[in-house]
């Protein structure tokens, strides 16, 4: 590996920049950019970098723009993907708050389950109808918005909501699900023993 690391050292450099330096709205860099910048190997210049993070404990994340992932990407899906720098393992809990408050988050896990279950999208306002059981009203506008704003979320012109890139990037959405599964079963669980606990 440290023979790769001495062929790459320039590119390797130049991708560090690419992509820490924040360009964009979104963080990160296209697949295209880095292509052109580095040359068709630039897959490889990244699982250099990646290995160069692992001391740090950062990786670099690849997003693609289809919600499915491809088994084994090829150059031209890699150009059209976004890459950037994320962290590898896990956070304590209270990082990974980063300054949300716990009811948004649970907002935000709430509306990305919904629009899972819809098969990827749904209306602003059936998401808002269910957010509205879980917090006051007048923060449910605030925090689709700010989700929108952040990236988990994108609207198009015609009210529809969709998962975007930091959902696909940060969000393990089946072990969202699995966890919503297993917090519904256990929730039915205590209401069906309830009854019986009354009649002893």
């Amino acid at each position: 590996m440290s023979k790769k690391k001495g062929v790459y050292a320039g590119k390797v450099k130049k991708a560090t920049q690419m992509l820490f330096y924040k360009r964009h709205q979104k963080p990160g860099v296209k697949g295209w950019e880095l292509h052109k910048a580095l040359g068709s190997d630039y897959p490889k210049v990244l699982e250099v970098l990646d290995d160069y993070l692992k001391s740090l404990d950062l990786q670099v994340k690849t997003v693609f723009e289809e919600e499915k992932t491809p088994e084994k990407p090829t150059l031209e899906e890699l150009d059209k993907a976004r890459f950037f720098v994320a962290l590898r393992g896990d956070l304590a809990p209270k990082d990974k708050m980063m300054g949300w408050r716990i009811d948004d988050l649970a907002g935000l896990a709430v509306t990305i389950s919904f629009i899972i279950s819809k098969k990827g999208q749904a209306a602003r306002k059936d998401v808002e109808k269910l957010l509205s059981e879980k917090m006051p009203n007048w923060k449910v506008g605030l925090n689709i918005d700010k989700y929108i704003r952040y990236g988990y979320l994108s609207q198009d012109d015609k009210g529809q909501l969709y998962l975007d890139w930091r959902t696909r990037a940060e969000v393990d959405q089946k072990a969202l699900i699995d966890m919503l599964l297993t917090s519904e079963a256990q929730k039915a669980e205590e209401e069906t023993a309830e009854p019986q606990e009354e009649e002893a």
